[in-house]
Parts: structure tokens; C-alpha cells; sequence
């Protein structure tokens, strides 16, 4: 066994904390399949709302759906939005890309967790389990993007603009020299 201090971390790649955590998550999802899903794995009306089906559809269509579709998407915005090199003088231009990148990955995280109440899916349970309509969820999730959209544009023009006074400061200061 190497005696380093950081043999685990070389052979592993993380820290023991890492996998500790991992264990645990693995163990408390196979302990939700193992009390809830395997009854309803095995029956033929409801095998689909077992936890393990969800699961394991989620990881494949994840992996082969949803990853693919935002390489692509990234992809294709980086060709249409190429980082220019420019002059040292002129300063370094700011790519606009993590500008975007940001609020679509949060409109759409968002729009993955509270899909059912968005397209109102299941509008009687939940109508019968809170008394309130699933109406305001989508204008609630179109308003989070449009907050989302605008913070980021904020963001860019205030880097915009810090740039820009810094680039003229560093002209000023040439010129005094």
C-alpha cells in the first residue's frame, strides 16, 4: 500500500470525501428502489412508475439523449459566436458565449424539474392535493427565463464596461509615461 499522503487521491482521482458521498447516494437510491420500486416493477399495470425505471431511463436518456443535443448545441454556437484573437492594445475581446450558455442551462433545468406543472400534467391530483391550479406555472417559468436572459445581458454590459475603463486607464497611463 504507497504511503504518500495523497495515494488515495492518485489512484481514485478525488478525495475519499467523494466517495464516500457516492456510496451513500448509490446506497440511499437502491434502498427507495428496494422499499418502493420492486413491488411496482413486477406489476404489469404500474411498472412504469417504479423508481428503478425512472432511474435507469433517466441515466439513458441523459446520456444518450440530452448530453449529444447540448454538444451539438454548443457546438454550433461556438461556430456562429468564434472567440476573435485581437491586439493587446485594443484589448481582449469578451465571448459572448457563457453569456448564453448560462440562462438556457437554468431555463432548462428548470423547465426539466417542473415540467408536469408546466404542461399541467396531472392537473387533478394536484388541484385535489393543494386546492390551487397548475395556470401559474408556466408564466412562472417564462418570467424566471426572461430574469435569467436579463441578469446575464447586466452581467455582460457591466464586464463590457469595466473593460472598457480599464483599457482606457491603461491608455492614460501610457501616455503620461
Amino acid at each position: 500500500m504507497p504511503t504518500h499522503p495523497g495515494w488515495f487521491r492518485t489512484i481514485y482521482g478525488a478525495r475519499p470525501r467523494h466517495l464516500l458521498v457516492l456510496t451513500a447516494c448509490f446506497l440511499l437510491a437502491g434502498f427507495a428502489v428496494l422499499v418502493r420500486g420492486l413491488d411496482q416493477l413486477f406489476d404489469p399495470d404500474v411498472w412504469w412508475q417504479s423508481p428503478a425505471v425512472w432511474f435507469l431511463g433517466g441515466a439513458v436518456f441523459v446520456d444518450l439523449v440530452l448530453l449529444p443535443l447540448c454538444a451539438l448545441a454548443d457546438r454550433a454556437l461556438a461556430v456562429v459566436l468564434p472567440a476573435e484573437r485581437t491586439s493587446l492594445k485594443r484589448g481582449l475581446r469578451i465571448p459572448i458565449v457563457n453569456y448564453i450558455r448560462v440562462p438556457v442551462l437554468a431555463s432548462g433545468l428548470l423547465f426539466l424539474l417542473f415540467f408536469p406543472g408546466i404542461v399541467e400534467q396531472g392537473r387533478s391530483s394536484y388541484l385535489a392535493a393543494t386546492g390551487q391550479t397548475q395556470e401559474p406555472f408556466l408564466g412562472r417559468w417564462l418570467w424566471l427565463t426572461a430574469l435569467f436572459c436579463c441578469l446575464s445581458i447586466l452581467a455582460f454590459a457591466v464586464r463590457c464596461c469595466a473593460r472598457r475603463l480599464r483599457t482606457k486607464r491603461s491608455i492614460e497611463r501610457e501616455r503620461d509615461d
